[in-house]
């Protein structure tokens, strides 16, 4: 009955996706949705746009382990990183009427800033979307009771997922997202209730984390380089993940920069406060059987929660839990795939062709999602990694590389290509070549010297002559004529 349920409601939700490709008629309709979402619509997408396998297993698994500390990076930094998008990058990015991130680079420095940042924006997404395929495997294996293996259920998950991305694009993705948030929160919030019965209430799980210590946020020592590694993983979620497609094209798909600045801001405190009722039912679960679940966090603590469900709620709760998770995961997944695909069709294979019709673009968007889904299907099969530590090694190459460039360009007149070019080789290799020869080793998380790194070389390589290749920064106002024309086009 349970996997009946389940592909029913997978059915259900490909049928909403075609429904809604139907109005794709062009790049920017498949994008930006045309740049007509209203309020609630985005405050979907922005929840949706985090809400998704790390979230539900990840981190509660990461929570039932070690405590608050252990999840500094998400929702804690990850929800920091929409509020800051929306406050201060929503106005200044929205009024340029682009596409992506990478027409940003463009505009602001040049053609090679704007290749070198689309890559590494790209190569971040590996991860975070690896992560869940990954869990649309494990969801598989679990409802059909081990009979679909975790392998299987990543291909069929990819597939079920490219089906109404590929053809409906982000119109596809926010209508979705606004439907499966509503099952999200309602299904979860039902399993929650259920539990808490099983534990006599929220009260004696609250009172047995804090007594576990686990409810501390800052690590309790005095280590400073345990402190590093704590900041780094928070601020690698927080800044890393601002110089992003997905949370650009919520920011980008709004009526309005009103309605940009307060989809970010809702969808990003309803984000954090509903991430804790999947570590509320982790958690119980180590009360209402110690034994059992205690030695699955020991072995495998992402399934902690599913086999709580599986083994202690009935029928129709499983069949809510489960469609719940799919629709958090499916939204997701269904952004995160779209982001990086239209981002490198735009940035880095137009440029090759600029004489191209919107048309053939809109065919040339599809292809690069079809072919960056196959990607990340082979690196979530052969990754070794956990769904938390995917998703949250993911960012390091953005914060190294595209988050100063970003900052600095909305926000620095004097800052110049060869400012931008400077920061982003500089912090990148200092990255790489800190993770590579020092690696776990280093006193100093790597993506944070990565970062230093290119801040100064921003500074110092936009004060210095034009001398490394770069063009000067445009003239003052150029960004807003920019805008003023696109908008007029």
């Amino acid at each position: 009955m349970l996997i009946w349920f389940v592909m029913a409601y997978l059915l259900v939700s490909i049928g909403i996706g075609l429904v809604a490709a139907r109005n794709v008629h062009s790049t920017k309709d498949y994008a930006v949705a045309g740049r007509h979402l209203p309020l609630p619509v985005v405050t979907a997408t922005v929840f949706a746009t985090w809400f998704g396998a790390e979230a539900v297993f990840g981190v509660s698994a990461t929570f039932v382990r070690e405590g608050l500390t252990g999840i500094a990076a998400d929702p804690f930094g990850s929800s920091m990183c929409l509020i800051l998008a929306g406050i201060f990058f929503s106005s200044r990015l929205y009024k340029l009427n682009i596409l992506t991130l990478g027409d940003f680079y463009r505009m602001r420095y040049n053609r090679t800033v704007e290749i070198l940042t689309t890559i590494a924006i790209v190569v971040s997404y590996m991860g975070w979307v690896a992560a869940q395929i990954k869990a649309l495997g494990l969801i598989f294996n679990l409802v059909s009771d081990g009979y679909i293996s975790e392998e299987h259920g990543m291909i069929v998950g990819t597939l079920i997922v490219l089906t109404y991305t590929t053809l409906g694009g982000m119109l596809s993705v926010a209508i979705l997202d606004f439907v499966q948030m509503i099952v999200v929160i309602g299904g979860l919030l039902y399993i929650a209730s259920i539990v808490s019965g099983e534990t006599g209430g929220v009260t004696p799980v609250i009172e047995h984390a804090r007594n576990a210590g686990k409810l501390h946020f800052f690590p309790q020592s005095t280590n400073w380089s345990v402190w590093l590694t704590f900041l780094g993983g928070w601020l690698t979620m927080m800044l890393g993940s601002i110089p992003q497609q997905d949370v650009f094209q919520r920011i980008t798909s709004a009526k309005t920069a009103n309605v940009a600045l307060w989809g970010s801001l809702l969808g990003a405190s309803i984000y954090f406060c509903f991430t804790f009722v999947p570590m509320f039912i982790a958690y119980a679960a180590t009360l209402i059987d110690p034994a059992t679940f205690g030695a699955l966090v020991e072995s495998d603590s992402q399934r902690v929660l599913p086999t709580l469900v599986l083994t202690h709620t009935p029928l129709l709760a499983q069949a809510i839990f489960f469609g719940a998770v799919l629709s958090a995961i499916m939204s997701c997944s269904s952004a995160t795939l779209l982001a990086p695909s239209v981002t490198f069709a735009e940035n880095v294979i137009k440029g090759f062709v600029p004489d191209m019709n919107d048309r053939a673009f809109l065919h040339v968007m599809r292809l690069c999602l079809v072919g960056f889904a196959g990607m990340v299907l082979f690196y979530a099969l052969h990754s070794e990694l956990s769904i938390f530590g995917m998703v949250e090694s993911a960012y390091k190459i953005t914060l190294a590389g595209a988050f100063v460039p970003l900052l600095f360009g909305a926000f620095w007149k004097r800052a110049t290509s060869q400012g931008a070019l400077a920061a982003i080789i500089l912090g990148i290799g200092s990255w790489i070549l800190v993770e590579v020869l020092v690696g776990e080793a280093s006193l100093v998380p790597a993506q944070l010297l990565g970062l230093l790194i290119s801040a100064i070389a921003m500074v110092i390589g936009s004060l210095l002559p034009q001398k490394l290749g770069g063009s000067p920064q445009p003239p003052h106002g150029y960004l807003h004529e920019h805008a003023s024309r696109r908008h007029a086009e």
